[in-house]
């Protein structure tokens, strides 16, 4: 069996491992879903009249800031599923498995793949869950082609991927699965502080570089432009950019600690 095949068998092998651990022990990746969805009710339902009538300058309209908020919850729905990334590497790391793997002829990488491309899934299916709940309290998106749709479904399946593989760095050089949990809350935390639930230009001059110059916000305001057709300009090569460096360095974060010699 040549490498390729073998790494393909092992990976295949590898992700139907975690897919089964998620169906298995569905409540963490429950109980991270549920933030996004509760958020999104609780904004819409209870903030919605206010805060559409404070960004648009005009009469209240919940419906209105449904659109602006949804496209934010969908970048949010994928940093809180990652976090159950870094939880369940770090479980493998901490209780043997791991150990158990580099003893066995299997394809080394294959073991962070398997992680990687389950994780990646459940992230997508997430927000097309999340999605549905917005689309079922009325969000519409009347303005967006089926090339608009498409282009932001892959930016946020990319944004999906980089983020991955940051929670997989992370959970690997965690000592437990409760600090990996720990190690990994800004992936939900930078979304509150983006362009999630308000327009930069109106949060304090002095936060407005700490809320634009982060990954999460050109993401939004891109998948926001695609879904709405509003104005992208710089945001979706600058998205682009934090999406392929951040999964270049969580490779090769995870790929260096994952190949460091046992202690």
């Amino acid at each position: 069996m040549s490498s390729l095949s073998l790494a393909v068998r092992d990976s295949s092998t590898m992700l139907r491992r975690n897919l089964l651990h998620a169906r298995r022990y569905p409540s963490m990746t429950l109980n991270l879903l549920l933030t996004p969805i509760m958020l999104l009710l609780l904004f819409v339902y209870i903030f919605g009249d206010t805060m559409s009538a404070g960004i648009g300058g005009g009469g209240a309209d919940r419906s209105e800031y449904l659109k602006y908020l949804v496209p934010g919850l969908l970048l949010m729905t994928i940093g809180s599923t990652t976090i159950g990334t870094a939880v369940s590497v770090s479980m493998d790391m901490t209780e043997g498995i791991i150990a158990r793997f580099r003893t066995m002829a299997i394809h080394r990488g294959s073991i962070l793949i398997g992680h990687v491309i389950g994780s990646v899934l459940q992230a997508i299916a997430s927000v097309i869950l999340v999605g549905a709940v917005g689309v079922a309290i009325g969000f519409r998106s009347t303005d967006a082609t089926a090339l608009d749709w498409l282009a932001a479904f892959g930016l946020l399946a990319l944004f999906a991927l980089a983020l991955t593989w940051i929670a997989v760095g992370m959970g690997m050089v965690s000592p437990s699965p409760e600090a990996a949990s720990n190690n990994a809350m800004p992936l939900i935390f930078l979304p509150l502080i983006s362009s999630t639930f308000v327009p930069i230009d109106a949060m304090p001059g002095w936060f407005q570089p700490i809320a634009e110059y982060q990954p999460f916000t050109p993401t939004i305001e891109t998948v926001r432009g695609l879904l709405l057709g509003t104005d992208i300009g710089n945001n979706w090569w600058i998205s682009i950019t934090w999406c392929l460096a951040l999964t270049a360095l969580g490779y090769r974060w995870s790929q260096a600690t994952f190949n460091r010699d046992p202690k």
